[in-house]
């Protein structure tokens, strides 16, 4: 690390307790990252003054009008220079998974290591409410080459702003067996049909899809997204009475509850 750490009296304090915590997280990065040294500057600097430093602007790649998130800083010195330069820009690229998040883990260190060497902050997070992989910090000159990398992947950005959002979907027909239909198929021809209200925000709001496999619902499409799908028998339920009884004879409540759930 070639910055020194700043003082964080108030985010040390988030790692006293008995969970994990981000700061803990955001340490390990800072060890060789001076963006992340600089992030926690500010990011303390907002625990001392209870206000937010960050505001947006515009930021994008070619030929595409959303998928960056900008975070610009507003902690300025008494020179107008920035008070943590190296975190001065922040900005968020978002990425599209696949459908029902199937990766191998070579897959992910792949993402991992391109993030770092475009010049990104390292995984500060991963996915989003909205299913998008989540790249936190990089600097503006850094965004085109950034995504120019997942792109030769076989990765696209996702959506931002009042846009259509990248949506999710359950793992369903490819490993459960509650489900009802093929979630990540459905979730594809929606988005691919669609895909151009992501790139291009033309929307007064953001929109989202979520496809859930049969009615628990693991996607919580009915309180995160604006078109929940929800996979259903077709037909009346059929059940073997007996069979059910000699399973419940032989295993408890918990089992079944667990079951469901």
């Amino acid at each position: 690390m070639a910055k020194p750490m700043h003082a964080t009296p108030n985010l040390d304090e988030l790692e006293t307790g008995p969970w994990p915590s981000f700061v803990t997280g955001l340490k390990r990065l800072a060890k060789d990252n001076d963006m992340i040294v600089d992030l926690m500057g500010q990011l303390e600097t907002s625990y001392q003054t209870k206000f937010g430093y960050w505001k947006g602007g515009t930021v994008g790649v070619v030929g595409y009008g959303g998928g960056v998130i900008p975070r610009f800083t507003e902690l300025k010195d008494e020179n107008g220079s920035p008070r943590f330069p190296e975190a001065a820009e922040f900005h968020t690229l978002r990425i599209q998974p696949p459908a029902g998040m199937h990766y191998t883990s070579d897959l992910l260190r792949q993402l991992s290591d391109a993030w770092l060497e475009t010049g990104g902050s390292g995984l500060v997070a991963f996915h989003g409410q909205s299913g998008d992989i989540m790249f936190q910090g990089i600097k503006t000159e850094n965004v085109q080459k950034a995504f120019d990398k997942f792109n030769e992947m076989g990765f696209d950005l996702g959506g931002a702003g009042p846009a259509l959002r990248t949506s999710m979907s359950c793992v369903g027909a490819a490993r459960c067996e509650m489900s009802c239909y093929d979630e990540a198929r459905a979730l594809r021809t929606v988005i691919n049909n669609n895909l151009d209200d992501m790139h291009r925000p033309s929307l007064p709001y953001k929109f989202k899809f979520k496809f859930s496999g049969c009615p628990n619902d693991c996607m919580n499409a009915i309180q995160r997204s604006d078109m929940a799908t929800i996979g259903t028998w077709r037909d009346s339920i059929r059940a073997d009475e007996k069979l059910a009884r000699d399973w419940y004879a032989a295993h408890s409540m918990e089992d079944t509850i667990n079951m469901v759930e």
